[in-house]
């Protein structure tokens, strides 16, 4: 533990925490702690943040890897081990290493729960039955996930224990069998109905071709993985795919993200921006057209912008006034950008404006997005141009949008004069749309 890490909570950082209390209260996290987390010196405050979701009145499910264990027992005994991480082929030798490591592991878990005043149990909620032969090969002592008790989880849940789950799980018949806990955490969030799948790990997020991503859409990481497999870190391939089957089986996201660093589970849950990756299906970020509830936002957002010149100052009343012409983009329930389309009488020209992005999410591709949403709107409404003034971002209309520069003669005459009256010799862009 840090002992010098700064513990305090500022006012903002508390706001910003119990913004989304009301979200999640009685809502399931599955969180699955990789064996190397469990035996690293950030594990206390791992606790201590799980301590906060509970107090908060989420249910918390937990489940644990053995990976890290595994690995030294083998050193340490000089036995050599079929498989470490649950995925391959389980011999004897492996299954007795293995369910040693639980035991240490599972030893270290509930000292660590018990410190925090967290009641929790072990159960036997979760049945597995063995993978069998594939393909001509014998998983011996490998199981999967074959049925959960969901009466006892949800008995154990409302009366406030954590259920913490192995994976070395009994079959039908009291066998013991190693299942892959990432798989195991996959299917209690699917099963559960939680809201958040959460793996933490010994990396920064999802490592894609050597750089950990912030979010990435559910659909694109399947591509990847049925495509361009060797771009993600082969370490992470296996929460990755089980990250994929929980959403595709309605868990609202999945999280990766580092269990080393001190405070990231609370960052990435109650962060705008998070700590490592998450993974969201389709309906986490979208477009929408504004709302007056949008208004401060959109007057913070824009506001941004005027100090550096990028846009025209607006006042809130002048945002409330037009409302009807904004739109925003949405990440899980925050604005980060905002543009308008505006349009002009007796003309089959409309006015893309006021396109502004939160400076985090510049170069995430969210302002050509808002681009693209606009010309599809422009052109659902008839308009045959669209056009955009800038100060500073012509660049990015012309290389990234298809817009090319035109003249004061390709504004409606009615814009001609303001162009000239507010004199800040913007730059005019025009994308033809038919």
């Amino acid at each position: 533990m840090n002992e010098e890490a700064d513990i305090s909570i500022k006012p903002t950082d508390l706001r910003g925490i119990l913004k989304y209390v009301p979200q999640f209260r009685n809502h399931i996290f599955v969180i699955a702690l990789d064996g190397s987390i469990v035996a690293d010196e950030n594990f206390p405050n791992v606790i201590t943040d799980i301590a906060v979701l509970r107090s908060l009145n989420i249910k918390i499910v937990l489940v644990h890897g053995i990976g890290y264990q595994l690995r030294w027992l083998s050193e340490e005994r000089s036995v050599e081990v079929s498989d470490l991480y649950g995925s391959g082929t389980t011999d004897e030798k492996t299954l007795k290493l293995a369910t040693e490591a639980c035991a240490v592991v599972n030893h270290k878990m509930g000292e660590a729960l018990t410190h925090a005043s967290i009641r929790y149990a072990t159960t036997n909620a979760v049945r597995a039955s063995d993978v069998g032969i594939l393909r001509g090969i014998d998983y011996g002592a490998s199981g999967k996930v074959d049925k959960l008790d969901l009466d006892l989880f949800n008995t154990l849940l409302e009366k406030d224990i954590t259920p913490l789950l192995t994976p070395i799980v009994f079959d039908r018949d009291g066998r013991s069998l190693r299942v892959n806990s990432d798989q195991l955490a996959a299917e209690v969030a699917v099963q559960l109905r939680a809201s958040k799948l959460i793996y933490l790990t010994p990396f920064e997020g999802l490592i894609i071709d050597g750089n950990a991503v912030q979010n990435i859409p559910v659909e694109e990481l399947r591509t990847l993985i049925e495509s361009k497999k060797s771009s993600i870190d082969p370490r992470l391939l296996s929460k990755a795919r089980f990250a994929i089957h929980a959403l595709d089986e309605d868990v609202p996201r999945a999280h990766i993200l580092d269990g080393r660093v001190f405070g990231g589970l609370l960052t990435e849950i109650f962060d705008k921006v998070g700590l490592g990756t998450m993974i969201h299906a389709n309906e986490y970020q979208r477009i929408r057209p504004a709302r007056k509830k949008d208004v401060q936002a959109i007057y913070n957002i824009t506001r941004t912008g005027a100090r550096t010149d990028a846009l025209r100052p607006k006042t809130r009343q002048a945002i409330e006034t037009a409302i009807g012409d904004f739109f925003v983009y949405e990440i899980d329930d925050s604005i980060i950008g905002c543009a308008a389309i505006k349009a002009f009488a007796n003309s089959e020209t409309m006015e893309l404006g006021s396109v502004y992005v939160h400076n985090f999410y510049e170069g995430k591709g969210v302002g050509r997005k808002m681009v693209e949403y606009a010309i599809i709107e422009a052109k659902k409404r008839q308009a045959k141009k669209l056009i955009a003034l800038s100060t500073q971002a012509y660049d990015f209309f012309t290389r990234s949008c298809g817009f090319a520069e035109g003249s004061l003669n390709d504004l409606p005459a009615i814009r001609q004069q303001d162009y000239v009256a507010n004199g800040r010799h913007s730059r005019i862009l025009i994308k033809q749309l038919s």
